[in-house]
């Protein structure tokens, strides 16, 4: 059973990875948006992003060089990753349930991401750093790991409460249910494993410093505690390789959404990059049947945001 779990976890986590990728080149491929002209623009320097002001104040601003603060971008991006700052804003019922199921998620990753840490240093670091580093681990794994499962299940079910309810109910999919009780079976079962077989996340630890060496050893000394570990793994790694293949795969499009909509106020220059992009977008043809379009999949966007409107009375 535990070798199946090998198997099956390696095929996750290269699913996850191959499907992330492939969300990230689709939409950095997308075509230009349509500037939202949103302020204030969190990377705008010369303290200007404060009130919402932009570059375009200046006079002969296209002459001038300008100030981007990448400080700036961090200082909205971190809170709004870590706390969702616009959902608590806008919608404080949502992020009651929202927040404890994201902050469980990023508490689960980051004790994976120790295990492997756990691991690689067990396998190519002196004893003299393993010793102290494993000590440290052997601390922050369980509490980031239950805590995270806790929160992420309260959080599922707080959500799928939510869908239920009369205000969301009509804007949900049947997908939407499926996702959370697929959460909530996987981190259940996690939760389960650390409550009746590794309260110290040492089998879980072991597996994952195993799946890094690539050193296929049975876990869990039989019964219980194997079968536990196994349906964990197994699940958690469907888990993975599903998520990017929906649209919670929106941890991955948030950087889209706020550089190559929100935040991308790059000004169209002569001969600059932004002119040979829109030139490219203009010169698309139009395939549209609508009376006001009249496309014939010849004609294009700058034929068609050029030509004289017909007289609409005759």
């Amino acid at each position: 059973m535990t070798m199946i779990a090998y198997v099956i976890a390696y095929l996750g986590i290269a699913f996850f990875f191959i499907a992330v990728v492939a969300r990230f080149l689709m939409w950095s491929r997308m075509p230009m948006h349509l500037r939202w002209e949103l302020y204030p623009v969190a990377h705008e320097g010369g303290g200007r992003a404060a009130y919402g002001g932009s570059y375009l104040e200046e006079g002969d601003w296209w002459k001038k060089k300008r100030e981007v603060s990448l400080l700036g971008e961090l200082k909205v991006m971190v809170p709004e990753i870590l706390f969702l700052v616009a959902l608590k804003e806008h919608n404080r019922k949502l992020w009651t349930r929202s927040f404890p199921f994201h902050f469980g998620l990023y508490l689960v990753a980051i004790a994976t991401i120790l295990m492997v840490v756990g691991g690689i240093a067990g396998a190519l670091a002196p004893a003299w750093v393993t010793a102290p580093l494993l000590k440290v681990l052997g601390i922050l794994v369980p509490f980031c790991g239950a805590a995270g499962l806790v929160l992420g299940i309260l959080g599922a079910v707080g959500l799928y409460q939510r869908r239920m309810g009369r205000e969301m109910r009509d804007y949900t999919a049947p997908a939407d249910f499926f996702n959370l009780i697929f959460f909530v079976i996987a981190f259940g079962v996690a939760l389960l494993t650390f409550l009746l077989v590794d309260r110290d996340f040492s089998l879980v630890s072991t597996f994952v410093a195993n799946l890094v060496t690539f050193h296929f050893v049975p876990l869990g000394g039989g019964g219980t505690a194997t079968l536990l570990l196994s349906a964990s793994v197994i699940l958690l790694a469907l888990l993975s390789a599903y998520i990017p293949t929906t649209h919670m795969s929106h941890f991955v499009g948030k950087y889209f959404a706020f550089h190559s909509i929100r935040w991308k106020d790059d000004p169209n220059l002569p001969g600059g990059a932004e002119e040979k992009t829109i030139e490219k977008m203009l010169n698309q043809p139009i395939s549209w049947s609508a009376e006001h379009i009249k496309g014939d999949g010849k004609k294009t966007w700058l034929e068609a945001a050029t030509e004289e409107p017909e007289d609409q009375g005759k």
